[in-house]
C-alpha cells in the first residue's frame, strides 16, 4: 500500500495524469469546434472547406521548419544542460533556437503570403469564387498564426524539459476555444472571418501564457540568432523533416483533390479522418509510447529476444483494441455525424469513415514499428517509409478520384498506411537480427513474464 501511495506521488505519474486529462480536454474542445463550425456554416460549408484547407500550406512549412527541430532534438539538448545545472546555457540554446527558427520561418512565410495566389496551382486547390477568395485570406492568416506558434512551441519544449505540464497542456485547449469564440461571437460582426480571427486570438493567448510560464520558472530569454549546438541539431532533424513533410504534403494534396468535388467535400473528408485520428492517438500512440522505454532498454542491452517480446506484446494489444474500436466507430457513425452536424451527408460520411477505419490498426501498429526503429537508433529508413506512404496515398487518391470521388481520399490515405506498415514489418526483423544478439531468456522466463504483464498493465 505504501508503494502505491508513493507511486501516486511520483512526478512522472503526476505529469502523465496531467497530460492525459488535458489531452482528453483538447479532444472534447476539438469536437466542439467542429460542431460549432458545421452548425454556423451549415448552409455554406465552403467557408469550412476554405478554413480547413487554408492551414495545409502553413502547416507544411511549420512542421518541417519548426516541429521537426523542436519536437525531435530540442528537449534532449535542453535536458542535457539542465541536468548539469547550467540554466544560463539552457536560456542561450532556447533563445538561439527561437531566433533562428523565427527568422527562417518568418522569411519563408512572408514570401508565401505575398505570392499565395500564384502558388494555388502548386497546392492543387480547385476552389472557385468566394471560397477561393476566403482560402487566400485564410491562408495568409494561418501563416500569421503559425508564426506565433514558433514561439509557443519553443516555450512548450522548455516546459516539458522542466516537467511543468499544466500550462503546456491547457494552452492547446484555449487555442481551440479561440476558434469557437470567433465562430460564435465574431462571425456576426465580421462574417466568415470570425473563426479565423478567433484562431489568431487563440494563438496569441497560447504564446503569452507559455511565455509567462517560462519566465515564472526562472528562464530569462535574450535575443539571439545563433548557438553552437544548432548545426548538430539541424543534422539530427533532417530525417524528421522528411517524414513530417511527407505527411503534410499528403494532407495538402488530398484536401486539394477534395476541393475539386464541390462544397462540403473537404469538410466531410476532414471530419471523418479526425474521428479516425482520435482512435489512433488514444490507442496506437499511447501503446507505442508505453512500450517505447522497454524497447529502448532491450535494444541498449542487445537483448533481441526481450525486444521482440515487448514488440509483439504492443502490436497484439494495439491490434485488438483498434479493431474493436474501429468497428464501434463505424457502428456509431450516425451519432458521430450528428455531433458534427453532417447528418444530411450521412451516407457519404459513413462510407468515408468506414474506409478510414480500415487504416486505424495499420497506422497504430506503424507507430510501434517506428519506436522499434528509433530504439535501434535508425531514423533514415523510417523517414523513407513515411515518404513512400505519403506518395502512395497521393497517387491512389489521384488515380481513383474520377471513379470513386470523395471516397478516393480515404482510400488513398488507407493505402498509404497499409503500404508503410507492411514495408516496415518486412524490414524490421532483419534490422533486429543485424543490430542485436539473441539472448536466451528461458532461464529467467518467470521474471520476463512478470515484466511483460506489468508493461501491459501500464499500457492499459
Amino acid at each position: 500500500m505504501r508503494s502505491l501511495k508513493s507511486l501516486g506521488r511520483h512526478p512522472l505519474i503526476n505529469g502523465l495524469a496531467v497530460l492525459a486529462v488535458t489531452q482528453f480536454g483538447a479532444s472534447l474542445v476539438g469536437l466542439l469546434r467542429e460542431n460549432v463550425l458545421a452548425r454556423i456554416f451549415q448552409n455554406n460549408l465552403g467557408v469550412v472547406d476554405a478554413y480547413i484547407a487554408a492551414f495545409n500550406p502553413s502547416d507544411l512549412l511549420f512542421q518541417t521548419c519548426v516541429v521537426s527541430a523542436m519536437g525531435t532534438v530540442l528537449v534532449p539538448v535542453l535536458a542535457q544542460y539542465k541536468a548539469r545545472g547550467n540554466d544560463r546555457e539552457v536560456a542561450k540554446v532556447l533563445s538561439g533556437t527561437i531566433g533562428m527558427t523565427a527568422l527562417l520561418f518568418g522569411c519563408v512565410a512572408l514570401l508565401l503570403a505575398i505570392f499565395f495566389p500564384l502558388l494555388i496551382p502548386l497546392f492543387n486547390i480547385h476552389f472557385q469564387g468566394e471560397t477561393l477568395r476566403l482560402y487566400i485570406q485564410f491562408g495568409r492568416l494561418a501563416l500569421l498564426s503559425n508564426f506565433l506558434f514558433v514561439f509557443g512551441n519553443a516555450y512548450g519544449q522548455y516546459l516539458v524539459t522542466v516537467e511543468r505540464y499544466w500550462i503546456y497542456g491547457v494552452t492547446p485547449i484555449l487555442y481551440t476555444l479561440g476558434t469557437v469564440f470567433g465562430a460564435l461571437w465574431l462571425t456576426p460582426i465580421v462574417g466568415p472571418f470570425g473563426p479565423m480571427y478567433g484562431t489568431v486570438l487563440g494563438a496569441v493567448i497560447y504564446v503569452i501564457l507559455r511565455m509567462f510560464a517560462v519566465r515564472l520558472h526562472g528562464c530569462r530569454l535574450g535575443i539571439s540568432l545563433w548557438h553552437p549546438d544548432l548545426p548538430e541539431m539541424g543534422r539530427l532533424m533532417l530525417p524528421r523533416v522528411l517524414s513530417l513533410g511527407a505527411f503534410q504534403i499528403q494532407l495538402l494534396y488530398l484536401n486539394g483533390f477534395a476541393s475539386a468535388l464541390g462544397k462540403g467535400s473537404v469538410t466531410i473528408n476532414a471530419f471523418a479522418r479526425n474521428f479516425q485520428s482520435v482512435l489512433v492517438g488514444v490507442v496506437g500512440i499511447s501503446v507505442a509510447q508505453a512500450v517505447y522505454s522497454r524497447l529502448s532498454q532491450a535494444a541498449a542491452k542487445g537483448d533481441g529476444e526481450r525486444m521482440r517480446m515487448y514488440f509483439r506484446s504492443g502490436v497484439w494489444l494495439a491490434l485488438i483494441l483498434t479493431v474493436l474500436g474501429a468497428i464501434a466507430m463505424v457502428i456509431l457513425a450516425p451519432f458521430e455525424a450528428r455531433l458534427v452536424h453532417l447528418s444530411a451527408y450521412l451516407k457519404i460520411f459513413t462510407i468515408s469513415l468506414s474506409i478510414y477505419a480500415i487504416s486505424i490498426p495499420f497506422e497504430s501498429i506503424s507507430h510501434i514499428q517506428y519506436r522499434a526503429f528509433y530504439a535501434l537508433k535508425e531514423t533514415i529508413l523510417p523517414a523513407f517509409m513515411g515518404v513512400l506512404g505519403g506518395a502512395v496515398a497521393i497517387l491512389v487518391g489521384w488515380f481513383f478520384l474520377g471513379v470513386y470521388g470523395i471516397y478516393a481520399l480515404a482510400l488513398g490515405y488507407t493505402a498509404g498506411e497499409i503500404v508503410q506498415t507492411v514495408f516496415l514489418g518486412m524490414v524490421l526483423p532483419s534490422r533486429m537480427r543485424k543490430r542485436l544478439r539473441s539472448i536466451p531468456v528461458s532461464y529467467d522466463i518467470a521474471k520476463a513474464e512478470v515484466e511483460l504483464e506489468e508493461a501491459e498493465k501500464n499500457v492499459l
